[in-house]
């Protein structure tokens, strides 16, 4: 990751030193405009039969509002991202016009989905975190209330990534968010009063939230960020109706820390011990340690399993903490009512490349074995595209969707990487071409799956990087990291992929390849349309069966934002995004950083610095609808 954007200038230099000459063994720099052009589609495989497709869970994805709604940032518990509203189809989605807007002044990272209930739009701005209802019944669609977090200015010096903020969840009539400053916000949602307010992170270790939170069985589940700044990381529960703490499970150090009992079954030899988010790390590395859970979580009624992922370890330099370093870099399955893990696998053990697994668990079904089984499927950021029987967590499949040369295969017998020895980052030297770079081969802008053809679509990078570490010192709420890392285009120099991946037959159906990273969220409609935005502001309508462009509308800045659909108090459907470049692929713009500098924003500033000539900061939400 990389730091806030109070801190540029700060991690930028305290980087340089930390890696001092290291950089003079770099060539001259790889350009990534090498692809620069129009997106390309590549049709690469037929649509999956009908009799051999995935499906949604039936219980996880059953909507939890009324039809048309969209009550959370996933769309549903199973994280689907696809809405059965059909008025929008490949047949007229070329007629959509823009039908209003709405600006909310703060021109950093949109990372947010709106939400649609009772004929209101929730709106979550990136710090300070207001939240803004519009009513949408009525014409010009009028602000019925704002409300203004009480949060702390100086927690923006101790954001990574941006002050970004991915959105609330509503339940029972009432809107839950986090605010960067580590606060969760309960809200009355017909009026925007405060029911209660909980405090979790301390800014000064550089904790912060920027997740959105989920919501069920009266459990409101949040995750911490910081493992820039080594944070240990930690999921919680809060009581929905009190705020008060139900429980909080830990991701480094001892079993009764990470609430680790009875129930922990994993399906591999390498995650059985006691005490292993101990043992597998140098003597008190737990403690800095990282593995914050800043992502996506899923949740299964059935079995009252909740599913997420862990981030890197800390420091980022990997050569201060031998050991496979639990739990870190894997996602666990928990009990949402207890807290307790019943299984956790590891996709990538000692993590070298700051890839956080913190994206979004896909709750399916899919044919095993001549039997429908239930699954989890993720497209982690290591460039592997994991499939999991949702009971044991045992690995069925795995297979890199994205360009990937740092790890070769996955041994499905003991679940562990094999690593290309070449791409190991060692002090005193520069690793060369490391793919996929620190940012994944996807981050955690989540995909979307429609049950009409059985594809998962994936937004996805192409990007590739140099590293070279050295020692890192900690200081509380300081960047803790040891490394230093310049980014660039992947193999064909298009930064950016949108791959419709078939998840049965383990193969890619369509790719398009976008010139930029794809930093957006997809949205899959019943009437077969995907949509997305790219970080130049083209905001697009693709068929979800040949990836045929069908529409698209320039927007004022870059989306990295979740478009959403949902159908409006006339009974029209509507299709809504939020544009706002920002978070670390648009650091170069929303923070006005100096583009001479490649490592600034950890490298990333070296992938694109064509942006700023290509889009500008903003913060407008774009709703569209088919003309009457």
């Amino acid at each position: 990751m990389l730091k806030g954007l109070g801190a540029w200038g700060y991690g930028a230099l305290l980087l340089a030193i930390l890696v001092g000459a290291a950089w003079a063994l770099k060539p001259a720099d790889q350009s990534p405009l090498a692809g620069r052009g129009p997106a390309r589609l590549e049709t690469l495989a037929p649509l999956p039969a009908a009799n051999a497709r995935a499906i949604p869970d039936p219980v996880a994805a059953a909507p939890t509002g009324a039809p048309g709604e969209w009550t959370m940032p996933l769309g549903d518990y199973a994280a689907t991202r696809f809405s059965g509203l059909d008025e929008i189809n490949t047949a007229n989605v070329g007629r959509l016009r823009q039908v209003f807007t709405y600006d909310d002044g703060i021109p950093r990272g949109h990372e947010a989905a709106p939400l649609v209930v009772g004929g209101i739009m929730y709106l979550v701005s990136p710090f300070p975190n207001a939240v803004t209802a519009l009513d949408l019944s009525q014409p010009n669609h009028p602000v019925k209330w704002t409300y203004h977090a009480p949060v702390i200015p100086r927690a923006e010096g101790v954001a990574c990534c941006d002050v970004v903020n991915r959105g609330a969840s509503y339940a029972d009539g009432r809107l839950f968010f986090n605010t960067l400053d580590g606060q969760t916000i309960a809200l009355d949602a017909a009026s925007g009063r405060e029911l209660w307010r909980t405090q979790l992170a301390d800014i000064n270790l550089g904790e912060t939230v920027t997740m959105a939170p989920l919501v069920a069985e009266g459990r409101v589940l949040v995750g911490s960020s910081g493992g820039e700044f080594g944070v240990r990381g930690w999921l919680a529960a809060l009581d929905a109706a009190t705020g008060a703490r139900v429980w909080k499970a830990y991701s480094t150090g001892p079993d009764s820390d990470v609430l680790i009992g009875a129930d922990f079954h994993p399906p591999y030899v390498s995650d059985r011990g006691q005490d292993l988010g101990v043992h597998s790390w140098q003597p008190e590395g737990w403690r800095l340690g990282g593995g914050n859970p800043w992502g996506w979580i899923s949740y299964d009624p059935a079995s009252h399993l909740i599913f997420y992922g862990t981030g890197n370890p800390g420091p980022w330099n990997s050569e201060q903490r031998p050991g496979d370093n639990k739990w870190t870099t894997g996602v666990f399955a928990r009990d949402i009512r207890t807290g307790q893990a019943h299984w956790f696998y590891q996709t990538t053990p000692h993590d070298l490349f700051d890839h956080d697994d913190i994206n979004e668990s896909l709750l399916l079904q899919m044919p095993v074995g001549g039997a429908m089984r239930p699954v989890v499927v993720r497209p982690a950021r290591n460039g592997f595209l994991y499939v999991f029987d949702r009971a044991s967590g045992q690995v069925l499949s795995a297979d890199p969707f994205a360009y990937v040369n740092s790890i070769r295969s996955i041994d499905l017998a003991t679940g562990r990487p094999d690593v290309a020895e070449d791409k190991l980052p060692h002090s005193g030297r520069v690793t060369r071409d490391i793919c996929p770079a620190a940012p994944g081969g996807k981050d955690w802008n989540p995909s979307a799956f429609s049950p009409r053809t059985g594809l998962i679509y994936i937004p996805h990078l192409n990007i590739c990087m140099d590293e070279g570490v050295g020692e890192a010192n900690y200081i509380a709420g300081t960047p803790y990291l040891g490394s230093e890392a310049r980014m660039f285009a992947g193999p064909g120099g298009n930064r950016g992929e949108l791959t419709a991946w078939d998840p049965v037959a383990r193969r890619p159906v369509w790719r398009i390849r976008e010139d930029l990273p794809l930093w957006s969220g997809a949205l899959a409609t019943a009437g077969d349309v995907v949509f997305y935005g790219t970080m130049d502001g083209l905001f697009k309508a693709v068929d979800a069966r040949s990836g045929r462009l069908l529409w698209q509308f320039q927007l004022n800045s870059g989306t990295i934002g979740m478009p959403i659909a949902y159908r409006g108090p006339d009974g029209r459907e509507y299709v809504a995004i939020f544009a706002g470049v920002g978070g670390w692929s648009g650091a170069l713009v929303a923070g006005a950083l100096d583009k001479a500098d490649p490592t600034t924003a950890l490298g990333f500033v070296n992938a694109v610095p064509d942006l700023p000539a290509r889009t500008q900061a903003a913060g407008r939400l774009y709703v569209f609808a088919l003309p009457r």
